[in-house]
């Protein structure tokens, strides 16, 4: 029996003394693809932040990828966000530099030296994302979609457990969103697992799929309907 790679037991998450989802029960396990859908000020944003540090956990348990929530120390936060993948809605790219430039920072920032292992990596992430031909350029070079693309190759570079992506189609327009939804689907079928907190359900319906829903302080899980 595998161990889930996030799992919540009877935990309770605060946004400072705010209480903002109680009694939190949630498996996920190795290569799922599963969204987190709710409305604005549901608890969405305060679930992701709880996954990769941002917000403690005080009340309950929580694991995420050998990482125990409840007692996780500041020292150790480096550490869980390496074997994890932050895919934001805002891209979060840095705007000085390139492409490979901007992949290159993130993996000397977790620790790689050698050169040659480093260009190869970013090479790596950029065709899965089919943007190889794209690292000479600057962000503000590329369409939304295409940065999506470029964070998300970011997310993989150092073969992250668990991929959060917190609304990543958010500023997209649809027909751009289906294109990002199918690298995520590729990454996913490869045997990445994916958290996808998202606001479209046109996705939804169009690549149904395992969904947890944030209401009235709770999270439980959504069954779909087939239609």
């Amino acid at each position: 029996m595998t161990k889930p790679i996030l799992q919540f037991k009877d935990a309770a998450i605060f946004q400072g003394d705010s209480l903002v989802l109680t009694n939190v029960n949630v498996e996920i396990n190795k290569g799922d693809f599963v969204y987190l859908i709710g409305k604005t000020g549901s608890g969405k944003s305060s679930f992701m932040k709880t996954l990769y540090g941002d917000l403690p956990l005080t009340e309950g348990d929580g694991h995420i990828v050998d990482f125990d929530l409840k007692n996780l120390k500041e020292k150790d936060i480096p550490f869980l966000r390496r074997k994890l993948g932050v895919v934001f809605q805002d891209f979060k790219l840095l705007t000085d530099r390139t492409v490979n430039d901007n992949l290159l920072f993130v993996l000397q920032a977790t620790g790689w030296k050698d050169k040659l292992e480093m260009k190869s990596r970013v090479e790596e992430v950029l065709t899965k994302v089919d943007m190889k031909t794209k690292g000479f350029k600057f962000p503000h070079e590329l369409s939304g979609g295409e940065q999506q693309r470029i964070a998300i190759a970011r997310a993989l570079l150092n073969n992250p457990e668990l991929i959060l992506a917190d609304e990543p189609t958010g500023n997209l327009d649809p027909q751009t969103s289906v294109e990002v939804m199918e690298v995520l689907q590729d990454i996913n079928k490869n045997g990445n697992t994916i958290l996808m907190a998202t606001h479209d359900y046109a996705l939804l319906l169009k690549y149904p799929s395992k969904t947890l829903k944030c209401d009235e302080n709770a999270v439980y899980e959504v069954v779909q309907r087939k239609s």
